[in-house]
């Protein structure tokens, strides 16, 4: 009779601990399912090209670097250096490998009201290079890099230069949606907090509603903090149906190693890529990483490389 007393003393309590197993066990799943990102991560990329002469002699390097490291996008500056056809052999022989190349320009002056017309001549030059273009050798956007809060002006009357800005935008934006032709913008991931011309909350707003996407410049060392300077950006472009890349920077910098990459190992950039896009992902705006920028990014690797070769 004790004994019976006793096996049902010891099984009460395996039950339990088995029950409480069973909800820690729980517990962690769910943890885990809310980390997670619900989808799949969105790993395309993207990377800014400014030197464009290299096109002439590094094209089957660039399309390879670009299959083996996942580049869907290639901002591709434009330099009246660099003839038409040298392009359009180098939009082609993207073209075949699934990369979409974009042109790119920009300059702090076009943001003001003088700057405009150059601008322009960039949009005309585009129409006529595409219209003279076969299919594949088109480019299938144009990227507005224009920085005016690096001069003077931006401190001393910065209402003045948003209106120029945006009064220039809105030139720029209505060429190429005549060419119907994808706009985008680089942008500071501070700008959200800026406000837009005629008194509007947040300029970042104002211009993800005009165009078609923008890359939010979100230079940190750490793919949390890229997110997380980014996610005002991905949240208006989910609203507006638009498309945001987070920029990562991988080049030299005097401006401080936290905004960099490029003192970091390898595996740490890797990991950090890829909690940036796995946070991004959440989100239905997130066109993947833009990465600062082509020669920066082969200097990484070749320098890596380099080292486990000592």
């Amino acid at each position: 009779m004790k004994w019976t007393r006793r096996l049902r003393f010891i099984s009460a309590k395996a039950k339990l601990k088995l029950i409480s197993l069973v909800a820690v066990i729980g517990l962690l799943l769910l943890l885990i399912l809310i980390l997670l990102p619900s989808g799949p991560v969105n790993e395309n990329k993207a990377t800014w090209l400014w030197d464009a002469s290299i096109i002439r002699s590094d094209t089957d390097q660039i399309i390879e670097f670009s299959g083996r490291e996942g580049i869907t996008t290639i901002f591709l500056q434009i330099q009246r250096g660099v003839d038409a056809e040298e392009y359009r052999s180098f939009v082609s022989a993207a073209h075949q490998q699934g990369i979409s190349v974009h042109a790119l320009d920009g300059q702090p002056e076009w943001a003001y009201e003088a700057g405009r017309s150059q601008g322009m001549e960039l949009l005309n030059w585009l129409d006529e290079y595409n219209a003279a273009s076969a299919p594949e050798e088109k480019f299938e956007g144009v990227q507005f890099d224009v920085e005016p809060y690096v001069l003077r002006r931006w401190d001393v009357e910065q209402q003045q230069v948003v209106e120029e800005w945006s009064a220039n935008m809105e030139v720029w934006v209505a060429e190429a949606n005549r060419q119907n032709l994808p706009i985008s913008a680089a942008v500071p991931f501070w700008l959200d907090s800026t406000p837009g011309p005629g008194g509007s909350d947040s300029f970042s707003r104002w211009i993800i509603e005009r165009t078609d996407a923008i890359a939010v410049m979100a230079y940190r060392d750490s793919g949390e903090q890229m997110y997380e300077l980014s996610k005002e950006e991905l949240e208006q472009a989910d609203e507006l149906g638009k498309l945001v890349w987070i920029g990562m920077e991988l080049g030299d910098t005097d401006e401080g190693d936290h905004l960099t990459f490029f003192a970091k190992s390898e595996q740490e950039m890797e990991d950090e890529a890829l909690h940036a896009a796995s946070l991004g992902s959440e989100h239905a705006s997130f066109a993947g990483l833009a990465v600062h920028h082509y020669e920066a990014w082969v200097h990484k690797r070749t320098a890596m490389a380099d080292d486990e070769n000592r």
